[in-house]
């Protein structure tokens, strides 16, 4: 790391922090298949479903997020509904808070779900349903996911649903019913770890937005994609690292700043 003025310790701090990013490197391929899953379920009206999974970091939610973003105008006559599902109570606070995002009139138990599917079977735009941390439904007899799953096979369903999770296999593990009939198995994408060279470029993209010299030196940040990479292929860890890397220099240049000695060799 060098010694640099003070701004720019701020401003690579600022571009290593994990938001989401204009275009996300090594994930094309991703960004590709979540595009053409919206275009061909949303715009062409036809209900589906899709089962993200990959590791924290490798940039799921990123890369959804960025989708969004980017076909924002395309998607403007349907719904979309983003819920974590981290922040529910229990998996079956879902079906309430999907109720308030539609503005239908508040329910519990078996009526709320009545309800959910007579709004979504009924005529009007595509609803896209967006479920981050989809793990957190799993319960008892999996009623809850197979209720959401299987809304997009209801005749003249209008619902298109996207899950996110870590785990590669919970749809063989608990959707297992679901497969039995081929049409409604949800179709899946899976997000791999970064390799060294991925995390490189995130890392090389982010600090190469800070004016002047590199603030990190190119073989620091491959030393450090290295080590990411042989963990987790987390691209979050590898931002983070960096991150308190600057810090440290921060810290320390401001300690020699401070301890400079005064003109006039006074102490």
């Amino acid at each position: 790391l060098a010694p640099h003025a003070g701004t720019c310790y701020q401003q690579a701090k600022q571009v290593l922090h994990a938001a989401v990013p204009d275009r996300l490197q090594g994930r094309e391929r991703e960004t590709r298949i979540l595009q053409q899953f919206l275009q061909e379920h949303i715009l062409g009206r036809r209900p589906g479903s899709l089962y993200v999974s990959g590791a924290p970091g490798t940039g799921k939610t990123a890369c959804l997020s960025r989708v969004l973003l980017d076909c924002k105008d395309k998607l403007a006559g349907s719904k979309t509904v983003v819920l974590n599902c981290m922040a529910l109570g229990s998996p079956h606070s879902v079906f309430p808070a999907l109720a308030q995002h539609l503005g239908l009139p508040v329910a519990t138990g078996r009526e709320c779900v009545r309800s959910l599917e007579k709004h979504l079977t009924a005529q009007g735009p595509m609803v896209l349903l967006v479920l981050d941390e989809l793990d957190q439904l799993e319960s008892k007899g999996q009623d809850v996911l197979y209720t959401l799953f299987e809304w997009p096979q209801l005749p003249s369903s209008r619902l298109v649903l996207v899950g996110l999770a870590n785990a590669l296999d919970l749809t063989d593990r608990s959707l297992a019913r679901l497969r039995a009939h081929q049409a409604g198995s949800p179709q899946l994408l899976h997000f791999p770890p970064y390799t060294k060279e991925q995390l490189t470029c995130i890392l090389q993209e982010r600090l190469g937005q800070v004016g002047g010299d590199p603030v990190v030196d190119s073989a620091a940040l491959q030393f450090c994609a290295r080590k990411v990479s042989a963990v987790s292929g987390d691209a979050r860890k590898a931002l983070d690292v960096c991150r308190r890397a600057v810090e440290v220099v921060e810290l320390e240049v401001r300690g020699q700043t401070l301890l400079k000695p005064l003109p006039g060799g006074e102490s």
